[in-house]
């Protein structure tokens, strides 16, 4: 890698290894500028990558050349919004939040504030810069109503770790669901393609052709006609396991999507029908989030507590039917 010019950009060159034919254009990129492989492919469609192949995914030949250039980090617009975090975990390297429901991760169109990058940003104001404007730090994200364990880098190197351990699923990740319907079985694997949804451009399906996923799926508990599943990612597709859940016919309570409004009925005790219908999102939890320290291998496993109404949701479960 060349040195910062005066501007503050850094540009370098690449020409590419006899051992490196073969692979994808960003991940040789990624490699030669210690940069994230998502960092990457936005330079590349921002035209910073010069030379014969102009897509991330393209396969590289040996003795190809590339020039690139990192333009210095633009000064971000968004405004640290002192907003409570629930930590976990924090150094010098990233930090473990328990993301509370109904907190979007990053700025999206009608979202422009009260984001968990607004909250990041007045805890951690070495943020801005790392991995672009409106998303510093973040290698991955929970859906807005979805609760649970998210970990954020604090520095480009920690960013680019982290990133490949997701691009690898080299990562520990479970979920706990609750759900309606009664499952005939204790444990089973859910394999199926997901993709855009062909009709309804919001949402995700099951669909031929679509990206590998993966969800493995153990009945943790049956309370009458709902059940508490707790879910292991093998991927992270988007919306993954509210759209397997979905399609095996176990739709997640609340959630506004996957699910047809579903109003409790009278022969559902009071209890469970209140705590049902109090729900603000989907009952999905993050709780488990394990992987090795991206800087110093240590291996880290931690588990966020419960939010108020999936404990409320699942007392009322656990009092009102016998549980199996």
């Amino acid at each position: 890698m060349n040195g910062p010019e005066d501007n503050g950009t850094v540009r370098g060159e690449l020409i590419v290894h006899e051992d490196q034919h073969g692979q994808r254009l960003d991940s040789v990129l990624a490699e030669a500028t210690g940069l994230s492989r998502n960092r990457i492919q936005s330079l590349i469609e921002q035209g910073w990558i010069k030379g014969p192949l102009q897509k991330p995914g393209a396969r590289v030949k040996a003795g190809q050349h590339f020039l690139w250039q990192i333009p210095p980090a633009v000064p971000m617009k968004l405004e640290p919004q002192d907003i409570p975090l629930d930590i976990l975990y924090e150094d010098e390297h990233l930090i473990v939040i328990n993301k509370p429901a109904g907190m979007v991760v990053h700025p999206s169109h009608g979202h422009a504030e009260g984001t968990l990058v607004h909250a990041l940003l007045h805890h951690v104001p070495e943020l801005p810069g790392i991995n672009g404007i409106e998303r510093p730090g973040i290698v991955h994200r929970l859906d807005r109503f979805t609760s649970g364990s998210l970990v954020v880098a604090k520095s480009e190197r920690a960013h680019q770790a982290l990133s490949t351990m997701f691009a690898h699923h080299e990562l520990r990740r479970e979920y706990l669901a609750w759900c309606r319907g009664e499952p005939r079985w204790h444990e089973r694997s859910i394999s199926l393609p997901i993709a855009r949804h062909p009709v309804h451009r919001k949402k995700m399906a099951v669909v031929d052709g679509g990206r590998r996923a993966r969800t493995d799926v153990r009945l943790e508990s049956q309370q009458g006609p709902f059940c508490r599943l707790r879910l292991i990612l093998h991927t992270g597709r988007t919306h993954q396991i509210r759209v397997h859940l979905s399609h095996i016919g176990l739709p997640l309570l609340g959630d506004p999507l996957y699910a047809r409004h579903y109003r409790p009925p009278a022969s559902v005790p009071q209890a469970v029908r209140e705590a049902v219908m109090a729900l603000p999102g989907q009952a999905l939890h993050a709780e488990v989030l394990g992987f090795r320290h991206p800087i110093t291998g240590v291996p880290l496993l931690f588990k966020a507590p419960w939010p108020d109404h999936l404990l409320q949701l699942d007392a009322a479960l656990q009092k009102s039917f016998t549980c199996t």
